[in-house]
Formats: structure tokens, sequence, C-alpha cells
């Protein structure tokens, strides 16, 4: 299957300048550059589908550019609806080191015979010396303000009932349109991947590329990851992040393995043939026979364990997949007796599943780990008695003051260490 054909089958295609996909298979410049702004310290499975679309033109020949935004990090990407919070510079180095291994892993996901060398960049590295007054000249004489002010992200903060807009943040779509220019200028990028909401600030980096250097770039957009069933799209704007990270890096934006696994082996059968072909390295042939399969005994849900299997293996390798499967079936067995978990045992799981330091009481527990959305809500499950301490129920809110394992309803667990 050809470059192009595979991105139209995995629904890696939204707005962009290229009219042909097919122009893609014989590119005379193979080289494209994605780039992510450190604003957490772990990206999310919205990130990821960027980065799988990534992956696959990397599968094809393509030498990537991977961007982690030092600069666009300080002012922070525009929201529809209002002014980001801005990070400290500590911050930013930090989220910037986090995401940085995140990147690689995945573009270099699978057996190893398609790894190439990725090129890590920082916009920090040509912005920290820049002069405001040449930007201004270079950058800024380039852009018209009606062309800026077109901006649908503009519209929505400057129109009425809008909330504004700093100068900061209506600067960034210059700021990345500049990064488009250098990587074109430096290392001969010609092509641009992203997210189609970020299509029109790419678009910035076309202009300036044909204004002051008179050549040609493209931009490639795939479509946002939208839930089938609920409408909403992953990512962590939306207040459902399911993070990369497995464990804290220090803002609290991690998912362990096994919620991380579940999540993908809990999606609808409306939802799994769209993420399957997004999320996985199945080749298309695989794929439609396991859709053949879960077909014929959707009750199995054979396609909810492929995509779990093929996404967390993207994410944390191929030996953590094998270690969740066989907890799962732990876990989940009928037969299986949770009081003669030896404390070694349960300390091995803690690799895997949400951890809670001892000392701290049970409800408060529930609620940090996600495991009820309020206090009330946690005394609630207590009282009902949904709730289970190495597999003895509770009846009260208790102090956790040793190595166990506690349990809410038929899935959802937690290590206490």
């Amino acid at each position: 299957m050809k470059l192009s054909e595979e991105l139209i089958y995995r629904g890696f295609k939204a707005e962009t300048t290229i009219e042909d996909p097919s122009v893609l298979d014989n590119r005379e410049s193979k080289k494209f550059y994605w780039g992510a702004d450190p604003s957490a310290d772990s990206l999310t499975i919205g990130n990821l589908a960027a980065m799988m679309m990534c992956a696959c033109f990397v599968r094809h020949g393509y030498q990537p550019y991977l961007l982690v935004g030092g600069a666009t990090g300080q002012i922070g990407d525009p929201k529809e609806n209002g002014e980001r919070e801005l990070k400290s510079l500590d911050e930013v180095e930090h989220n910037k080191n986090c995401i940085k291994e995140q990147i690689e892993r995945v573009i270099n996901a699978g057996d190893g015979d398609t790894s190439v060398d990725v090129t890590m960049v920082d916009n920090n590295d040509w912005f920290r010396e820049m002069k405001y007054l040449d930007f201004l000249r270079e950058v800024g004489k380039a852009f018209s303000m009606t062309q800026l002010l077109d901006r649908q992200f503009v519209q929505n903060r400057i129109g009425e009932g809008g909330s504004g807009i700093s100068y900061a943040e209506f600067s960034y779509t210059l700021i990345q349109g500049y990064d488009f220019l250098h990587l074109y200028r430096e290392h001969g990028v010609s092509l641009q991947l992203c997210g189609a909401d970020q299509y029109g600030n790419c678009t910035s980096g076309i202009h300036l590329i044909k204004r002051l250097e008179n050549g040609e770039a493209d931009v490639w957009s795939t479509p946002l990851v939208i839930d089938p069933v609920t409408g909403r799209k992953f990512g962590k704007s939306e207040g459902n992040a399911i993070w990369l990270a497995a464990s804290d890096n220090g803002g609290g934006n991690y998912t362990s393995i096994f919620d991380f696994y579940q999540f993908w082996l809990n999606q609808s059968d409306e939802s799994v043939e769209y993420l399957i072909k997004i999320y996985t390295l199945l080749e298309p042939n695989e794929i439609e026979e396991i859709l053949r399969q879960h077909a014929e005994k959707p009750e199995e849900r054979i396609a909810q364990r492929a995509l779990a299997r093929g996404v967390t293996e993207v994410v944390h390798g191929r030996e953590n997949v094998e270690a969740i499967e066989n907890l799962n079936i732990l876990l989940f067995n009928r037969e299986t007796d949770f009081t003669s978990f030896s404390e070694d045992e349960i300390l091995e799981f803690s690799k895997y599943l949400p951890v809670e330091e001892k000392g701290v009481m049970l409800v408060d527990a529930l609620v940090s780990n996600g495991l009820a959305e309020s206090k009330k809500k946690a005394r609630e499950f207590i009282a009902q008695g949904a709730i289970t301490i190495n597999g003895v129920k509770v009846s009260d809110d208790v102090e956790l003051n040793q190595t166990a394992i506690v349990k809410k309803g038929k899935n959802k667990f937690l290590v206490i260490k």
C-alpha cells in the first residue's frame, strides 16, 4: 500500500495544501516536521494520533524533524475561549525534556526494521538570540492585519462575547510560521504535518516561505480524534485526558499502564473500527481480518483486545503489554483470592496499577486517584460495599497503612505501598 493510500485508509487526512495525495508517494523532498508545545509534562492520546500519522510517513521513507516548542511553549497555543496561563521557564524546560522521550519512542515504535534517526529541534534555539525589531522587520512586515484578523480563533476571541486576546497570543501564528521558514532554510524541510486545529497557524509558514524565499511548501493535517459515542475530542482541554506518561513526572499528568490498556479495551463497537486504524501499527489486511472476526463474535471483543494490545505496545512496549494481559487475567478471574497475595506480589502490581502511598485515608485515596468523583461519592461506595481492601469489603473510612490492593467495583484497582 502506498503512503497516500495508507493515509486515506487510516483516516489521516483533513485540510491540506496538496490537491492530489498521490504526489506524496514520489515527493522529491521527503523531509517533514511536526511540532508539540511543552504545555504539560506529558502528551495525550490526542497528540498520539498526529504522532501515529508521522510514523506512517516515516515507514514510507520520510525523514522526521520533530520540534519541541521551547519558545512557543512560553506563550501558549491560543485557545478558542481565553488566555492560557503562562508557564515558568523552568517548567517549560522540564516539560520539554519529558515529552521528547515520548515523541522519539512513538515515532520509532515497531519491530525496528523501519527505525530512523529522529532530528529533534527546539525553536527556543533560534528565537533565544533573535532581536525583537529584526523579527518585526522580517516576519511582521510579511503579514497584513487583515490576514491575521481573519483567523477563526482571533474572530472567536475578539467578537461579541469574546474574552479578548493578548498581543502575545495574537503573535503566536507568526512565531510558528517562522519555525517553518527556519527549518526550510536550514534543513530543506518543505512539508509540515499537524492536527486539523493547527492548520491555520501552519499556513503562516507557507506564506513566509513563498514571500521571503520564493519557495514552495505544503501542510498536511489529520482530523482531531472525536469519540463517536460522546462527541468529545481526545485531549487534555476536554478534561478527559489519557496521558502517555505511566508515572508522575511532577505535574500529576499520567495514566497508569493498566488504566491506559483498559481505556482502549472498553471502547464501544461504534468506535473501535475507527480507532484501530489510527492507533495501531497493524497492517490493513490484519485490521480487516480482525474486524471480520469481531463482526462474527462481537461478544468476544476481538477488535477491542487488538486495539488495546496494539496501542499499548506502541506507547509502553511489548513487555508491558504482556505483563498487563497476564495481570488482567489474574485480576478479573473470579477464582482469584486477593487475600492470598504476598506483599512482594502486590508491589510487582504497582508497576502497572495506580499507586497511593501509605498513611492516606481511604476516602482521600479514592478521590485523588479518580475512583470516586467526590468524598461524598467515595463514602457512598464504601457504604454500598463496593470497596474491598485485599479482597475484604470495608464499611468505614480507614487509614491505609499497609501494602494492599484496593478494588472498586469490578474493574478499578489501586495499590497502596
